[in-house]
């Protein structure tokens, strides 16, 4: 039976999701008129370096939730699960140049990175970078030509390089201090059940009511491990070990720890979740500086979470830390 959806039609189901964004957060972002693009209300910052992104729509609050002071400048939205037009990446490029240069964040995705280039020569103008995040440990290069996908990690990035932006930084400062962060981030998610588009109105994925996908992607891409149903603590430890291990986190290190919801599930379990998750992290004398519990990157309607871990060093610390005002984050001046 599909699931019923609070949309009109389809096919205008993103144009109308940002235009309500946009009305709900004026003092955050402005939508750029005929675009599928957001960006901060006072963009182009002039002499900061601009932070955008961009991706298919569907992971709300990510994109547009993290455009505003402190984090993104713009952000791009395609249709669900889609990539941004390249056109429309080029007009988020020029909007959020403020002369000091722009960095794109991009996830690990096809679409995503040949949009970003094309748009970055169609906006030659502006001196331009782009780092690639990917942070799911699900996917190895030697299984995927992509390689690992980016997901709810991204989330890190953009607080870090928005934080090294606003602090005046050069654009190629806020490339470097964004890889440091990349390289330092992993995660692993896991589906209880699966999404469903609005215009498909059907799961995407094949999921039986007694199955989870450990490492299943953001869009219902294949995972490591479908298995029978586990308790929370099982879940969490399976995915806490192999996010530490690939991280290769030791004793006295210091991490922030994210645990995401993907959409469906209730806050009261992410919480159970973060639990056990701050108790295996203590158990092998890793410092939690902060987790962060919410949804900060879904799917839509799917059911399940995402375990991200950021190891920390004084730099990372600080900026993950620094001022920040958008609609989905707002970390007060101390």
């Amino acid at each position: 039976m599909a699931k019923k959806k609070l949309h009109n039609d389809p096919t205008e189901y993103v144009s109308e999701m940002l235009e309500g964004f946009a009305a709900a957060n004026p003092s955050h972002v402005r939508r750029v008129d005929e675009t599928d693009i957001v960006v901060r209300a006072d963009a182009p910052v002039k002499g900061k370096v601009g932070v955008v992104t961009g991706g298919g729509s569907g992971h709300e609050p990510m994109h547009a939730g993290y455009v505003g002071k402190g984090m993104l400048d713009g952000a791009a939205a395609g249709a669900v699960f889609t990539s941004p037009s390249a056109t429309d990446m080029q007009e988020l490029i020029e909007v959020c140049d403020g002369g000091a240069g722009v960095l794109a964040v991009v996830k690990n995705y096809e679409g995503d990175i040949m949009n970003f280039q094309t748009a970055s020569d169609l906006a030659a103008d502006t001196e331009y970078e782009q780092v690639i995040v990917d942070d799911d440990i699900s996917v190895s290069e030697a299984e995927d030509r992509t390689g690992r996908r980016g997901v709810a990690g991204t989330v890190f990035v953009h607080k870090i390089a928005g934080a090294k932006a606003a602090q005046g930084a050069s654009l190629s400062e806020v490339a470097a201090t964004a890889e440091k962060a990349i390289d330092n981030i992993a995660s692993m998610g896991v589906a209880l059940s699966s999404c469903i588009t609005p215009e498909k109105g059907e799961p995407t994925v094949d999921l039986s009511a007694d199955e989870i996908e450990l490492g299943i992607g953001i869009h219902g891409e294949p995972g490591v491990e479908r298995t029978e149903h586990q308790s929370a603590d099982d879940i969490t430890e399976r995915i806490t070990t192999d996010v530490v291990k690939d991280l290769d986190l030791a004793m006295g290190d210091e991490v922030v720890a994210m645990v995401n919801g993907l959409g469906a599930t209730t806050q009261s379990e992410l919480y159970i979740v973060a639990r056990e998750l701050n108790r295996i992290l203590d158990g092998k004398s890793i410092a939690v500086h902060d987790i962060w519990v919410g949804e900060y990157c879904t799917s839509l309607d799917m059911a399940g979470c995402s375990i991200s871990l950021l190891r920390l060093d004084d730099e990372l610390r600080e900026l993950l830390n620094y001022p920040v005002e958008t609609p989905a984050v707002t970390i007060a001046e101390p």
